[in-house]
């Protein structure tokens, strides 16, 4: 059915086609009719909607496809296997049976839509199809389960990096992996792991990238806190040569991090951080910690300073900034 609409609106050639003769020719009521642009739209196509004249296809969503990926990585040898799915509930569940499966390491997840995208604290993350990035990596990093924290730090770096590579962005890390434009949230890092006799058998990293949704994508609730590339910049970007450059960057801090430790990720990050220096409140799952996050320890916590001058470490937390929002 949804098909045969895209393949009327595509013979108008631009012009408007009526919802009466969408309705005859399907075989459906108006009101389905309308439902179903309104599902088409939900996957990525661009339909114009006027009460007199009816529908016009203004654009379509534009895929990824195997060989443009394989052109974008060409020059790095990090994933040995790419799945490109169309819709799935979350790449995070794909990689994770990949991974149990025993797929190696650099084995890449992408889907065009997810219908249960998972971020942090088990919030949704809004991922319609054609319009971001959505994907998981499955890693192999052969270390202590205590060291986890670390990879997603390096995850961030990776990210913030890559896509100031693209464009020339104000872009800032917001603890632990959340990247921001403007006090606005354009990506998301979501890494699970499994482990074995205390070390970790494998992690899936989730990452989601908000590259080309525009504001009619988002909830109005979101609107306030959240961005992407495309209302940002004002143009549509590439996806591939988004994926292409986390890559990129990833493999380098990865090997970088295999080689010299959690040092040299933890001085990129603090330097790319927004958290850092200003008073927070952090919401852990044991209480409330106020003070000033002043940098990460060794394992990658986050160092808050207290107002009483000690100095306590946080893993996992919801971090806000009082001060701001007064």
């Amino acid at each position: 059915m949804d098909n045969r609409i895209i393949e009327l609106l595509e013979q108008q050639e631009g012009r408007y086609l009526s919802g009466e003769v969408l309705s005859q020719d399907l075989n459906i009521s108006r009101t389905a009719v309308w439902k179903h642009i309104k599902k088409l739209e939900a996957m990525g196509y661009q339909i114009e909607a006027s009460r007199r004249l009816g529908y016009r296809l203004l654009g379509k969503p534009s895929k990824l496809t195997m060989p443009e990926l394989l052109d974008k990585l060409r020059g790095t040898s990090f994933v040995p296997s790419i799945k490109l799915l169309d819709s799935v509930d979350s790449t995070q569940n794909v990689a994770q049976r990949l991974a149990e499966e025993g797929a190696p390491e650099g084995t890449l997840v992408i889907a065009e839509q997810q219908t249960s995208g998972r971020g942090r604290m088990g919030r949704n993350w809004v991922s319609p199809s054609g319009k971001g990035v959505w994907m998981s990596m499955v890693l192999r990093p052969g270390i202590p389960l205590q060291f986890a924290p670390q990879l997603t730090l390096l995850a961030a770096v990776a990210l913030c990096r890559a896509l100031k590579s693209i464009a020339p962005l104000d872009i800032g890390i917001k603890w632990p992996n959340d990247l921001l434009i403007g006090g606005k949230k354009i990506s998301g890092i979501l890494l699970e792991s499994t482990a074995e006799d205390e070390r970790l058998r494998y992690v899936v990293a989730g990452i989601g990238i908000s590259v080309n949704l525009e504001e009619a994508d988002y909830p109005q609730e979101l609107l306030e806190i959240a961005t992407s590339l495309r209302i940002v910049l004002g143009r549509p970007v590439e996806r591939s040569e988004v994926i292409a450059a986390f890559i990129v960057q990833f493999e380098q801090l990865y090997t970088v991090y295999h080689k010299e430790g959690f040092t040299p990720i933890r001085t990129l990050w603090e330097a790319l951080a927004i958290t850092l220096h200003k008073p927070a409140r952090l919401t852990t799952p044991s209480g409330v910690v106020e003070g000033m996050p002043i940098g990460l320890d060794d394992r990658g916590a986050l160092l808050v300073q207290c107002s009483d001058g000690s100095v306590v470490p946080v893993f996992s937390a919801d971090i806000s900034f009082p001060s701001a929002n007064r």
